[in-house]
């Protein structure tokens, strides 16, 4: 062996680099990379482009020496820079004129004005005079100031004002900040404040600064006799205008607090009745701790002592809210009489705040069961089917609550079973039933996937607690309202072991979400709706009229006994039923049957088909289901309406001598208050609005006439469901195109084509059908209380 040489670090050295394959860079290319490291071209600057490599958005490379850029050479175009010199200046100039300023407080003594803003048109220079701080602070703003969701328009943007501009908007908040232990009048101040108005604002001025600010404003101010307060001449009337001649009234205090507990009365005597989440006795209790100590005295309806705690802002704001929506106080008629639809301003607004101090207290975000209870009361305050109302939350409140009952594990039956106390364990149970219900008939309703599956829960069907008796009147069992529609004892042409309407109901409504599932998905869009499964929705249904309809449907003779709830209750299970059938009718007119759709596409005609004549006879089984039911929907609203359960506010205002009823609780301080409803407008018209949405569209792309029932019941809707209106006329124009020829049908053409052949196109014999002279039951039965009555299920309002 050869000695070496080399040392045991070089051989370590040269043995690494031997077993790399890959090439190393020499020294010498070492030094080249560096080189070419310092010659490459610097970062790229902004704003160095010429005018016209700006225009088409190109790269602007400009040779050292040369006066244009290449692509001005190529295109033999001028190389100016006229863009590139603007706003450099703009800059130099911003940058120099931008100075700290400090504002002046000191002896600056500001008095509460009211001043007109600036319209669009309006210039401010950069000169105006600077304002003290303190004269555009926030705690100068009222609360309808601060409730507008956009601030009025002016040359400063609200995110880009000038800094040194008296007229910049504070960000949007509520004042008096909205907490949990807000008092009860400090929410009544924000929730009747003045509506929003764009042409003022309440802020603290000067009079050195008032005077300042006179020769850039578009009027000028004077002082109010009335208000001792500086307003702008156009608007020397009261900022409750919009609200009716009687809404002055809104400013005492001691007003709004009774006003707002005529609106809680209103709530209980009509929303209770089928949204009984709220238990009324508690709830009185706790609200008599919020009650100034002045009215306190007189409020002892609710019977509780002040250990109660006190009520959530929102839960107030939203009991509110409802009562304004049927309420027939002389305030509110007045704000009425003033609409040409007869919609209250103040009820629209109201449900604004409502929601705004639900989501200022982030209800929709924090699971607790009391905004579980709120999220259900506001989702049907909203709009629920105009396009263009940005105040239609189309199931957001719904979907908050179901997600919270999920946070709370309400949908186990562990959970439910471990809550001890019988009150809340009832409100949750019944909470998510409303919740399953409405999220599985809206689904159906409004064409979307439901948010519950059938294995996301494990609750058995709706139980409660048997309620006791009042320690007052032990002697008297009343039913309490989640009772009512499951077990209605009062009855007797049924059983009660076989009364479920909450068993029908989620029968009903897990046929509602299969439905769902299988016909709102992009593949029965684009492909149709297989046979299988038209089969077996329509099997389900069979099975769902032999085994339920007879028990919760609308019976062939109402029995004498029968109260407005039971009344109701029975024409929305009946309807809810048959709405079904025309929501199946309507999906296989848009999307078709997947196997003719196959045959017809492959260029085959579909009769040749092997089940062309099974199909056939499903579609005209569902077509003649459908059009029955929409019949029946029409007839059920009529008779409703010749009752006076679907009464309209106008009819009730022509009436010479409305009667008026006492307050149900005799214990309640109103029972002789002045403020009292009409005879029969305590009775909530939302009872058919879907039905009669949905079965008056049918009738009236038919060209039936009995689309007027449908017709006039959601005119009467109307009065306190804006989108009723549309609807109505909606259905008007559909009857209109369907009568002068220019009906609409798709894929359901060949069935109505032979239906309408017949000498007699629909007359089939059902033995549910409606015996009109069976249903004629006295007006008088329906003045009963109907606060510890029952509910009914309307899941319309829900989407």
């Amino acid at each position: 062996m050869q000695p070496t040489n080399q040392s045991p670090q070089s051989n370590h050295v040269s043995s690494s680099l031997n077993q790399q394959s890959l090439p190393l860079p020499s020294p010498s290319m070492q030094n080249q990379i560096h080189e070419l490291a310092k010659s490459l071209p610097p970062p790229r600057k902004q704003n160095i482009a010429c005018d016209a490599c700006r225009q088409r958005k190109v790269k602007c490379h400009q040779l050292p020496g040369q006066l244009k850029c290449q692509h001005c050479m190529v295109k033999n175009y001028p190389c100016t820079h006229h863009a590139q010199q603007a706003t450099t200046e703009k800059k130099r100039i911003s940058s120099v004129s931008r100075r700290p300023r400090a504002y002046s407080t000191s002896n600056q003594r500001c008095d509460r004005t009211i001043f007109p803003l600036l319209d669009s048109t309006s210039d401010l220079p950069s000169s105006s005079p600077s304002v003290p701080k303190a004269c555009v602070s926030t705690d100068s703003i009222p609360p309808f100031a601060h409730s507008q969701r956009t601030p009025p328009t002016s040359n400063y943007p609200p995110s880009t004002a000038s800094p040194s501009s008296p007229f910049r908007y504070p960000t949007p908040s509520f004042h008096p900040p909205i907490r949990r232990n807000t008092s009860f009048t400090e929410l009544l101040a924000y929730l009747f404040s003045p509506p929003d108005d764009p042409r003022y604002v309440m802020i603290n001025l000067s009079s050195p600064v008032r005077s300042a600010l006179t020769p850039y404003m578009n009027t000028e101010l004077v002082l109010s006799s009335r208000t001792n307060m500086y307003i702008s001449p156009s608007y020397q009337m009261s900022p409750y205008k919009n609200w009716g001649e009687l809404a002055y009234k809104l400013e005492e205090e001691s007003f709004r607090v009774e006003f707002a507990l005529d609106l809680v009365e209103v709530y209980f005597q009509i929303v209770h009745t089928r949204l009984p989440f709220l238990n009324p006795t508690h709830f009185r209790a706790r609200l008599n701790v919020n009650v100034p100590q002045a009215t306190a005295g007189q409020y002892t309806g609710g019977g509780g002592g002040v250990t109660e705690d006190p009520l959530h802002p929102a839960l107030m704001a939203t009991v509110i809210a409802w009562g304004a929506k049927f309420s027939e106080h002389s305030l509110l008629v007045a704000d009425r009489a003033q609409n040409r639809m007869r919609q209250s301003a103040l009820a629209k607004t109201l449900i604004n705040r409502a929601r705004e101090v639900a989501e200022a207290l982030k209800v929709h975000r924090v699971p607790a069961a009391e905004h579980v209870v709120i999220a259900l009361l506001i989702e049907p305050l909203q709009s629920q089917e105009l396009p263009d109302d940005a105040s239609g939350y189309r199931g957001f409140w719904l979907t908050s609550a179901i997600r919270q009952l999920f946070d709370l594990q309400i949908n186990h039956k562990s959970v439910i079973s471990n809550i001890q106390d019988p009150e809340a364990r009832g409100t949750m149970i019944f909470a998510w039933w409303m919740a399953c219900l409405s999220d599985a008939y809206g689904a159906a309703y409004y064409r979307r996937k439901p948010a519950l599956e059938d294995s996301d829960y494990d609750i058995d069907f709706y139980t409660v607690d048997p309620v006791q008796a009042d320690s007052a009147d032990s002697h008297v069992m009343k039913p309490d309202p989640r009772e009512h529609l499951e077990f209605r004892a009062s009855s007797d042409f049924l059983p009660p072991s076989i009364q479920g309407y909450y068993r029908a109901a989620h029968a009903l409504a897990r046929i509602s979400r299969h439905m769902s599932k299988n016909l709102w998905i992009p593949s029965t869009d684009s492909e149709g709706i297989p046979a299988e499964v038209l089969r077996g929705i329509m099997d389900q249904l069979n099975e769902w009229k032999d085994h339920y309809l007879p028990q919760v449907g609308v019976p062939t003779n109402f029995a004498a006994e029968w109260d407005f709830v039971s009344a109701v209750s029975a024409c929305a299970s009946d309807a809810t039923f048959h709405i079904m059938w025309i929501i199946l009718f309507g999906a296989l007119d848009d999307f078709g049957v997947r196997e003719i759709n196959e045959a017809m596409r492959i260029g085959s005609p579909g009769h040749i088909h092997p089940n062309y004549h099974q199909i056939e006879e499903m579609k005209r089984k569902v077509l003649d289901e459908a059009l029955h039911g929409a019949l029946r929907i029409a007839g059920l609203a009529g008779v409703l309406t010749k009752n006076g359960y679907l009464v309209s506010l106008n009819e009730l205002h022509r009436a010479p001598n409305p009667r008026t009823f006492p307050f149900s609780s005799s214990s309640s301080p109103y029972s002789s208050h002045p403020f009292r409803f009409r005879s029969l407008q305590r009775l909530d018209p939302a009872v058919m609005h879907v039905s009669c949405n949905q079965a008056g569209t049918l009738l009236a792309r038919f060209g039936r006439p009995e689309v007027q029932n449908c017709i006039e019941g959601l005119e009467q809707y109307s009065y306190s469901y804006e989108e009723a209106a549309e609807q109505a006329a909606d259905l008007r124009r559909l009857y209109t195109l369907a009568r002068s020829g220019e009906g609409d049908f798709n894929h359901m053409t060949s069935v109505i084509h032979q239906q309408q052949q017949q000498p007699h196109p629909h007359a089939p014999v059902h033995p549910h059908a409606v015996r009109m002279p069976a249903m004629q039951m006295s007006v008088q039965q329906v003045h009963v209380p109907m606060g510890d009555t029952g509910m009914y299920v309307d899941a319309g309002g829900y989407q």
